[in-house]
């Protein structure tokens, strides 16, 4: 049975959209915010109904549903949140079915830990299994790894893949486009309207123009946005013999077409006075919480101009570093150097600082918050051009693109010598993406040394090198293309995908999606072989998730 809708308008004067999602398929929907990928999803749960058109999706009994915040139940154990839903859906909370999701997830060892103890990934997945533990015909996914980190993702991914191969339909809406690249087939959307429907990897055949590479003859009338220390240019028409765009170019490049527009500059930024020694100096870290060290002998070197990537799962140590180097966590051991020396009040001024959670007050708005934070470095912090239309809305009504743009005008306004930012991009669309990754270059350009986490991999490649964390550790570090030398991952094509994958996964190999396609990575190609004998297998090499999770495990 095939779901979907036929004519749907998800806001006025959109055009219509029509959606096909056969059973066994997963479909990624992307797009920036006030897209409507939420409003599409609302709309196949019922929770809103449609102006024009047809939605066709199955009854309430058949139907799952993981809203954006997961759908977890805080002041509720692990087990009582499955009872509750369990007994709504009228089956046992104990049955086969709910005992397997619970243990695919690794949920089944804690089972009384309330939701609002668990970590991010680990309550997601709890939502997940909470949308499929009545066995839908269809499941719907809002955002369902927003701010989850890549390990819990890869974990998240295989949940939702068994799903599709048991015949369900899914539908997940995401801003991560390395996740839509592994999906059957995306909807990329802009303002309500659908820009393409299809397989990702085709993606780029909607675009009317050419994504290339910018060239020292390239001036700026042409829009453009930063992939690591190159441009990207959308140039109209379409050249013969262009490389084909990665589904990330593909979609900012469709978005701007669709809007006929350009990202917004970055704002103009204080000159920076470049220091001749390096702007963080780590030696033998160490920062421990009772008997758990979170950051385990750790050395780092960030030099003015340079850009430095943080990844690793949820626990990693990554926060509790930049935390303990601004000098907000005492270090238990080792030596820490900030622009010189020892981290004082003097030293606090000059770094910008972007945290998780922004730093930002809800109730003040744009130009309020920003007048705080000028007031506090003692300069003036006008309001950036593309602010100028929230300037007097407050921030906690602001959607999370316009928030994230604001923290960043307000740790770059008085020209740190160190910008750190923590997890700054998290949850926002790839056009607002390009354009905060735009900010950041402007800095190292003007000679700000950048220390940066990210969930997001295809982030790596904007960074000069990469530390990859785990267990408080540094695991692997180098130029993102080094940190996956030598590791091999297997291609498996094969007629019947969903049953290979099962087949790759009960042998107990580590399996994923990607697209119409499987990957196993760190295993040898013979061992595959092995186990598909028929099936057409290649070496390729392996992603930086997948060194991600090698290392975590």
């Amino acid at each position: 049975m095939s779901w979907g809708i036929t004519g749907v308008a998800l806001r006025p004067g959109a055009e219509p959209i029509d959606l096909d999602l056969p059973g066994g398929e997963v479909t990624a929907v992307v797009g920036g915010d006030g897209a409507g990928k939420t409003s599409l999803a609302r709309l196949l749960v019922g929770l809103d109904l449609p102006g024009t058109g047809t939605v066709r999706a199955p009854a309430r009994g058949a139907l799952g549903f993981m809203p954006s915040g997961s759908g977890v139940w805080g002041d509720l154990s692990i087990a009582e949140n499955v009872d509750l839903v369990a007994r709504t859906h009228g089956v046992r909370p104990d049955g086969d079915r709910i005992r397997r999701l619970l243990a695919a997830a690794d949920l089944d060892r804690v089972p009384r830990r309330l939701g609002r103890q668990l970590s991010g990934g680990m309550r997601q997945k709890l939502g997940f299994c909470l949308a499929l533990l009545h066995d839908p015909e269809l499941v719907v996914l809002d955002e369902p790894s927003t701010g989850v980190d890549p390990v819990s993702r890869t974990e998240l991914w295989r949940m939702i893949t068994d799903a599709a191969t048991d015949g369900t339909a899914v539908l997940l809406t995401t801003t991560y486009l390395d996740e839509a690249e592994r999906a059957g087939r995306v909807l990329v959307l802009d303002r309500g309207s659908a820009l393409y429907a299809g397989e990702p990897d085709r993606a780029w055949t909607a675009v009317r123009g050419t994504v290339r590479e910018a060239g020292p003859q390239d001036g700026d009338a042409l829009p453009g946005w930063r992939r690591g220390r190159a441009r990207h240019l959308l140039v109209p028409g379409r050249l013969p013999d262009a490389p084909v765009p990665d589904l990330e170019d593909t979609v900012i490049a469709l978005t701007l077409e669709h809007r006929d527009t350009a990202p917004a500059a970055p704002s103009p930024l204080v000159p920076v006075t470049v220091p001749a020694d390096p702007a963080i100096e780590v030696r033998g870290l160490v920062t421990t919480f009772g008997s758990h060290r979170a950051v385990d002998d750790v050395s780092l070197t960030l030099r003015p101009g340079q850009v430095i990537g943080l990844l690793g799962a949820n626990g990693a140590g990554k926060t509790t570093l930049i935390r303990t180097v601004l000098g907000l966590v005492a270090a238990d051991g080792g030596e820490v150097r900030v622009l010189g020396g020892p981290v004082t009040r003097e030293v606090r001024r000059r770094i910008g600082y972007v945290p998780q959670g922004l730093g930002l007050s809800a109730e003040l708005s744009v130009a309020e918050n920003l007048g705080f934070v000028g007031a506090v470095f003692g300069v003036d912090l006008p309001v950036p051009t593309a602010l100028a239309g929230d300037r007097d809305r407050p921030i906690g009504r602001l959607n999370l693109g316009v928030q994230r743009r604001t923290a960043f005008a307000a740790a770059l306004g008085h020209g740190p010598e160190l910008l750190v930012l923590d997890e700054p991009t998290s949850g926002v669309d790839p056009l607002a993406r390009a354009a905060l990754w735009d900010s950041v270059h402007a800095a190292a350009d003007a000679g700000a040394a950048v220390l940066v986490t990210t969930h997001y991999l295809q982030e790596a490649e904007q960074c000069d090198a990469v530390m990859l964390m785990a267990h408080g550790r540094v695991v692997a570090q180098g130029a993102p293309a080094e940190l996956a030398a030598g590791i091999e991952a297997v291609e498996v094509l094969a007629d019947d995908w969903s049953s290979a994958f099962r087949t790759l996964g009960a042998a107990g190999l580590p399996v994923s999606v990607d697209g119409r396609r499987l990957r196993v990575a760190g295993v040898p190609l013979d061992r595959v072989r092995a186990v598909l004998p028929d099936a057409e297998l290649r070496p390729v090499p392996a992603r930086l998730d997948e060194v991600m999770v090698l290392a975590a495990s």
